[in-house]
């Protein structure tokens, strides 16, 4: 027996950066519950198949340019008629210290992870403002806690988007949009295998993760799910932590048992 308080059912839900990942994961795990669910990401061949695997419509679009999302919000209302739930995936990254990098490492990162999510917010929030009801859903980062060493502006991206998650729920909430997001920890992902599969990153994570343990995609299904259903009608402006406990606090390198 399914609990309509988390029901997603028939919701016309948009997921941006879905052709892989945490966002094709959020998107399969609406899909599964009987939303329709549309998707989008730059590549056309990556996206088309992950649309046919999960049972979703998609529609190419790069959140870096203005005109795609034009068309992307347009398209979907056309076909769809309105839009209930957005999810800001799309997110991109360089690794490098601060000295080395270049205007346009900075300005790559910032448009997709910044500039893109904002318009794709505004355009779609136009829409559900005029029918005085929907749901917004952002994906920041643990650099939200603390950033990260050495991935400056996708920090920098990410605390700005938390911040936009709040200023957009201070002045939508009146008119019926909540605004809220996920903040994910250290998520095994095609773009982030390489990373962890070092024995020392591995040995790192898990000692600073009370779950002891990696994420995987699949595990921001559910918070994604409860802030689209009726269950979190009365949030807003909030950012929810799926981390395994990784930002509640630091580990020490202590051997309390044998102390």
């Amino acid at each position: 027996m399914q609990d309509s308080l988390f029901s997603v059912k028939d919701q016309i839900v948009l997921v941006s950066g879905a052709s892989r990942g945490i966002g094709r994961a959020i998107a399969q795990g609406f899909a599964e519950r009987g939303a329709n669910v549309i998707i989008t990401g730059r590549e056309a061949a990556t996206l088309e198949k992950t649309a046919q695997e999960i049972g979703a419509t998609p529609i190419v679009c790069d959140v870096a340019k203005k005109d795609d999302i034009k068309r992307l919000v347009k398209a979907t209302l056309d076909g769809f008629g309105r839009i209930d739930t957005l999810l800001n995936v799309a997110g991109v990254n360089r690794r490098m210290l601060a000295e080395k990098l270049g205007e346009d490492d900075y300005d790559y990162i910032l448009d997709i992870n910044l500039k893109g999510p904002f318009l794709l917010s505004q355009a779609v929030g136009k829409a559900m403002l005029e029918r005085g009801k929907g749901n917004q859903i952002n994906i920041v980062s643990l650099n939200n806690d603390r950033p990260l060493k050495g991935v400056m502006p996708y920090a920098m991206s990410k605390a700005a988007l938390s911040h936009m998650t709040r200023s957009l729920a201070l002045e939508w909430g009146p008119r019926g949009v909540r605004v809220n997001a996920i903040a994910p920890g250290f998520v095994l992902t095609d773009l982030t295998t390489k990373l962890w599969s070092q024995p020392n990153m591995q040995a790192w994570g898990e000692a600073n993760t009370p779950l002891v343990r990696l994420g995987q995609p699949k595990d921001m299904i559910g918070a994604a799910i409860f802030l689209a259903s009726e269950a979190s009608a009365w949030m807003t402006g909030q950012t929810l932590f799926v981390d395994g406990g990784f930002s509640a606090g630091l580990a020490w390198p202590i051997d309390f048992q044998n102390q």
